[in-house]
């Protein structure tokens, strides 16, 4: 008899997996609260979360971070709330798939950088560019990546999704209720 898994629902508790183009590891969250997890996107929540590098380093997240991940979209974004600002941390990346062990994406380098005053800066240019002539990454890959960048910051201009206040309080309000919750039991 075939079992369908469990999907995480709100207040579960998920890693997150990144991986480089030639399929190695880069980068796990081992746990990762969720907040919304519906058939296109996925938001969650890290909380002094361990990270571990491909290297086998370790760190701990310094404050709360709503992490955002679209099903259509080739960028994922960790919105990190301190007492000085919110802060983006924008991924160009693949789309992201759930499964039993981890929501997993391909990380492709180049970032975006969103600072508390709106600033913002691209980030790792020389990085994107090394691994894409180490790995050879196809035409419509390096294609996609570059359309990212422009989408992305489009919708940083914009102030669409996890750039907006009003979705960064939703989620972050939902994220204490849930640790309330889950503090009660």
């Amino acid at each position: 008899m075939n079992r369908k898994s469990k999907k995480p629902r709100a207040g579960d508790y998920i890693a997150i997996k990144s991986y480089k183009h030639d399929g190695s590891l880069h980068r796990t969250w081992r746990d990762t609260m969720v907040l919304k997890n519906s058939d296109d996107e996925f938001i969650g929540c890290n909380d002094h979360t361990l990270v571990i590098e491909d290297d086998g380093r370790r760190w701990v997240t310094r404050e709360p971070a709503i992490v955002y991940f679209h099903k259509d979209y080739w960028f994922n974004v960790v919105t990190m709330i301190r007492k000085g600002g919110v802060s983006n941390y924008c991924n160009i990346a693949s789309p992201y798939v759930l499964d039993e062990e981890a929501l997993k994406y391909i990380d492709y380098d180049l970032d975006v950088k969103v600072y508390p005053n709106g600033d913002r800066k691209l980030l790792d240019v020389d990085e994107y560019e090394r691994f894409s002539h180490r790995w050879h990454y196809p035409k419509d890959t390096d294609q996609i990546v570059r359309a990212s960048v422009l989408n992305l910051i489009e919708w940083i201009d914009a102030g669409i999704g996890p750039f907006s206040d009003e979705f960064i309080n939703i989620w972050y309000r939902r994220y204490q209720e849930l640790v309330q919750r889950n503090n009660q039991r």
